[in-house]
Order: structure tokens, then sequence, then C-alpha cells
């Protein structure tokens, strides 16, 4: 029963040998504007917002601010395009940082993007409540945690599931946003176009009053403000670099592609909302947000042979809106898992979250992004203004690490290409304008929110310190057990025939190394000329590393076949009879399980090993840090009625010494 719900739930498992699998589930340009640029689209709904607030009466800036924010998305935009051309295989900020500043300047922009895309899930997700409960009434407000809540564990459910799967279910709720959003910023431009002159005399007559009367360095100082206030209105726009992986195939075109959709919707939305403030000329009312009272202002009144058209529209538009602001949280559920995916196989985080489920998503990185959105969200109440405050900062840092290091490369890479400083330009132009952002919310935010932000990166970016140095630590130990490679036999003689009725040792081994030799020498010390044949199996394991096309897929099989022809020749040189066997899938506990009861069948005396690093002080650390496959198998091989056996590899982690 529990079996049947969870292939309801979730589906069934892929087939990561399917040469059709990359393309079934990857994205075209319009699914990836969806998953993918629905988090900047949607940021129309509460960057704007922000920014207007600010100004106050000084509604004649609106329209410097429409067309700065305008400006700052398509540059940022296209510094990013020009990042997809030079890292074809995604990553975004962490590798960009990685690869051009160094590994510890990645991981500052890993860390950023991870507590990034945590208030991507929460912002969106409050937001979108926000709206909701903007037009419902006042008692039924204490539901909206709850609500919130429920929301998450759906996009959860929906991401176990699959990317594209949960992308297109999400695809008509971002196409109903769109299409109220043209009508209601067309139709407020069109009904209005005859008080287009009155509106720019007011906002004429509106800058000279304001010259008089705080001068023009406090005008500018006003704008920068109210500008640096909406640095929501561009997060969202590095989903695509990070999200390349999962592009259909011309990646980079189709990423591309992307990217132009998304920045010519958001301009366009977010310019055209500041300036549908003034034409409206909006002001804060108490429980609705702006974009609430933009749509009321505009279609109130409609009506048609005595039908509420008007009501109906703010309703639907609202509605569309709330959606979209819950479809945004998509990019944190993809993003999110695919940076920790980058920064485990670098040994920043446990491994694990390199993993890919059955249904070939990271369900582990899934699983923690929900946890700790829902987390932040009980933390600040679900408030949307505290959660913008927090989210902004992390964005810029990242956007300006990125810019910094492709003005770097441009720099550096001068004598190679003549026309360098075309190249450079506009990524020079990204990085003062998001330092300049960063700078002004550190300032503005700083005290109101902004250092949980950045105690929180600051925490995460120790525990990646921490988590490298355990991981090298433990690599130095193991390393120095390849010396007894050095000391291996070498024979030329025929090796003896198996015997499929003689006592068979099955040894689980990974890549050829001194670990795996180890654990050979190991059987024949604990049982001296018991065991007549030697199998080795080990299962090639697909993550997200190497699932980037059906070529990787069998490079991880000659690998895995290449490691076990070198273990088969080495007991072959130590006199034994051996052979091997393996299997290439995304979960090592179940592929060995598979071949080992395949093995059982042909060699009945059987006994399955398994080596487990055993560490002088266990701590949850490390039972986080280092997976429990041994253990998990034997209990599986155990229960299925084989013999099975675990053998420590002693780690001392505070010693020079492996044993």
């Amino acid at each position: 029963m529990l079996q049947r719900l969870r292939r309801l739930l979730f589906g069934a498992p892929r087939d990561i040998q399917d040469p059709t699998i990359f393309h079934r589930v990857s994205l075209a340009a319009f699914l990836a504007w969806v998953g993918l640029g629905a988090d900047g689209l949607s940021s129309s709904a509460y960057g704007p917002d922000e920014s207007f607030k600010v100004l106050g009466d000084a509604h004649y800036l609106a329209v410097a601010l429409a067309l700065a924010t305008a400006f700052t998305v398509f540059v940022i935009s296209y510094a990013y395009s020009r990042i997809i051309e030079h890292f074809p295989f995604g990553g975004g900020g962490y590798i960009v940082a990685s690869k051009l500043l160094g590994p510890k300047f990645g991981v500052v922009s890993g860390s950023a993007l991870l507590v990034d895309y945590v208030l991507t899930v929460s912002t969106s997700i409050a937001a979108g409540a926000d709206a909701t409960f903007s037009v419902l009434p006042p008692e039924w407000h204490k539901y909206k945690l709850l609500v919130e809540f429920s929301v998450i564990g759906l996009l959860t459910a929906l991401n176990l599931r699959g990317v594209k799967e949960s992308v297109t279910v999400l695809a008509p709720i971002f196409l109903l946003f769109l299409g109220t959003h043209v009508i209601l910023i067309g139709g407020v431009f069109f009904t209005r176009v005859n008080e287009l002159p009155e509106i720019a005399h007011e906002v004429s007559s509106g800058f000279k009053s304001g010259i008089a009367s705080i001068g023009l360095a406090g005008v500018f100082a006003l704008f920068l403000r109210a500008y640096s206030m909406g640095a929501g209105t561009y997060t969202g726009i590095e989903a695509v670099s990070n999200g390349l992986q999962i592009m259909r195939e011309p990646k980079v075109e189709t990423a591309k592609r992307t990217m132009i959709y998304m920045a010519v919707s958001l301009s366009l939305t977010a310019g055209g909302i500041t300036l549908g403030y003034l034409l409206v000329h909006a002001n804060p009312v108490a429980g609705q947000t702006m974009n609430a009272v933009l749509v009321d202002r505009f279609a109130d009144n409609f009506s048609l042979v005595g039908l509420p058209i008007g009501r109906w529209f703010i309703v639907l538009t609202l509605a569309a809106e709330t959606a979209l602001l819950f479809v945004a949280a998509q990019t944190g559920f993809i993003d999110g898992p695919r940076v920790m995916a980058n920064m485990a196989t670098d040994s920043w985080l446990p491994h694990q979250f390199a993993h890919l489920s059955d249904r070939l998503t990271m369900k582990d990185g899934v699983l923690l992004i929900s946890g700790a959105s829902a987390l932040t969200l009980l933390y600040t109440g679900g408030v949307t203004s505290t959660l913008v405050l927090m989210y902004s900062i992390n964005v810029f840092l990242t956007f300006s690490l990125s810019e910094s290091s492709m003005v770097r490369y441009w720099i550096r890479e001068r004598k190679k290409y003549p026309d360098w400083y075309r190249h450079i330009t506009i990524h020079v132009i990204g990085l003062v304008l998001c330092v300049s952002i960063l700078t002004v919310n550190l300032y503005e935010k700083f005290s109101e929110g902004g250092w949980l932000t950045l105690t929180v990166t600051a925490a995460l970016i120790a525990v990646c310190f921490s988590v490298r140095r355990h991981y090298s630590i433990v690599r130095a130990q193991l390393t120095r057990l390849d010396d007894v490679l050095e000391a291996l036999p070498k024979s030329t003689r025929v090796p003896p025939p198996l015997s499929p009725s003689a006592p068979t040792a099955v040894l689980l081994v990974g890549d050829y190394s001194g670990l795996g030799v180890h654990s050979l020498l190991t059987i024949q010390r604990l049982f001296p000329d018991y065991f007549k044949n030697y199998i080795f199996v080990s299962i090639g394991v697909i993550d997200s590393a190497t699932f980037k096309g059906i070529e990787a897929v069998e490079e991880v099989r000659q690998n895995t076949e290449k490691s076990l022809n070198e273990y088969v020749r080495t007991a072959h040189g130590l006199g034994l009879a051996a052979d091997y066997r393996m299997k290439v899938g995304t979960d090592a506990v179940a592929g060995a399980e598979e071949v080992c009861v395949a093995i059982a069948k042909l060699f009945p005396r059987s006994i399955f090993f398994a080596g487990k690093l055993i560490f002088q002080r266990e701590r949850w650390m490390q039972r986080l840090l280092h997976n429990e496959t041994a253990y998990k198998l034997q209990r599986s091989l155990q229960f299925a009625g084989l013999n099975a056996m675990v053998l420590p590899v002693r780690v001392m982690e505070n010693q020079s010494a492996a044993a």
C-alpha cells in the first residue's frame, strides 16, 4: 500500500540507461522561462511596491525609477548571458567565483546563493499569501501561516516527482499572470492617455520643487534609496545560469533565449507597474499591497450589462499574482538543490546532496530547502517586508562576486583578445550597479534584519569549511593505503578458473585504490585459504555531476569497468580466481542488492563484504558526512537470506594514520 501510494505521488523510477531520458527531463526555453523566470517576474509583486513606498510624496521620481529598473534588468541579464557562454555546464555564481576568483570566494558565493534560495521560497510564498489575504476578511488572516506551510508541502511533493513535471503543472498559472498583467498595464496607460500631459507637468514641477526644497543631492539620495530598496525586483535573474544543466540541447542557446524572455517580461512588468502607480495616483492602503491598490483603481468601476466585470478582474488578477508568487518558489526548489550538489561535489557539503533519486531529482536538497523555508516563515511570522529585507542582500552579494569574476577574467585575458575592452564593459557596468545596490542595502537594512542574513550566511560558510576539512583529512589518510599497491606481486601465470560450488568472497568496491585492495587482503587474513573465488562488485553511481548526457553515463560505465578489471588483475597476481560484476544506476544500495542476489544464485556459498569507515570518536557529523551504505546493504542482503559482513576501516581524524 505504501509503495503504491509513493508511486502515485512521486511516479515510477526512471531508467538512467534510456537514451531519450535526457531529452524527456530537460526544459525547452518556454518551460525554463516558467520554472526559472517565474522568480524574476513575480518579484514585480513586491519589488516596485517597496521602492515606490520609499518615495513618499515624491512620486515624480517614479518615471526615473521605472527607467532605472528596466536598465538594471537588461544589464544584469546581458552580463549573465555572457557568463552562460563561458560556463556552458551551469553552476552560476558558485562556479564562476570558484573558477575565476578561487575556491574560497566560490564557497562565499555558493553559501549566499543557498540562503538566497531558501529566502526565495519563503518570500515568494509569503508575498503570495499577502496577495490572497488582501481580498479576504481580516478574521481569516490567522490562517495565513497554515496556508504557507501547505504550499511548501505541495511544491515539495511536485519537485520530488520531477522538475519538468512540476513546471508543466504550473505553466497555466504563469500564462494567466502574463495575460492579466498585460491587460492591467496596457489598460492603465490606455484609460489615462488623456491625462499624460497633466502628469508630465506634475512630474516636472515636482522635480523642480524637490530640488528647491532638498537640493539636487537630496533628490538623488532619495532616488538612490528607493532604487536600492527595490532590489528585490532583480532577484532570480541568475537562476538561468545556475540551472543550465536542465536546459534542452543546445543548452547555451536555450539558456540565452530563456534569459531574453525573462529580461523583457520582467523589465516591462516591473517598469510598467511602477509607472502605473504614478498614473493612478496610488498610495499605500493598510492591509493591501500596492499592486492590489493599482488593480483596484484601474478596474473597480468596470461593469458590463450589469455584471461586475471589474470586480471579477480584480479577483482574477490578484489570484494570478498570488499563484505566480507560489510558482516563483519553484526556482528555489530547482536551483537550490543544484547549488548544493555542485558544492557537495567539491566537498563543501555532505556528498549525499549530489545524489539523485530514482526520479532523477536531488531529493535531499529539495527536502532541506523545504524544511529551511518553513522554519524561516515560522521565525518571521511570514511577514513579507521582513523577508524582502533579508532577501536582497545575498542576491547582490552573489551578483557582485560574479561580475568581479568576469572583470578579472577579461583583464587577465586581455592579451589573447584584442577587443577585450568591449567584453569587459558590460561587466564593469554591472559590477558598479550591483556593488552600489549592495552597499546601500547593507547600510539601510543591516539593523532591520540584514544582520541576520549575514550571520546565517557566515555560519553556513563556517560549516562548509569544517566539512571540507573533514573530507580532506579522511581523503589524505585513505590515500596512504595506496602504498600497498606498490608492494603487490606481479604475476603472468594463468589464473585459476572459478568454481561455482566453492566458497566465494564477494567484495563491494569503488574506484581502484589502496582501500579496496586493503579490504581484499583483510578477507584473506581473516579467512586464510578458505575462499576459492573472489568476485568484485561495483555500482557506477550517476549523480548530479555526471548527469549531463548519455555520453556521461557511458563514461561512468567505462570507468567502473576499468576499475573492476584492475581489481581482477590484482587478484590474479595473488594467484586467486577472480571475476567482477557491475551495474550503473542512481542508488548504490539498490543496485548492489540486485547484483548480489544474482551472484548468490550462481555461487550459492557466497559471503558478501563491504567496507565501512570507523572513526575513533563517532559523532553525528561523521554519520552525516559518510553514508551508511555498508550497513544498509548488510541489512538488505541478510533479509534476503544471504550472509553479509562489514569490514571496518579505522580512521583517526586527529592523527596521521589509518588502519
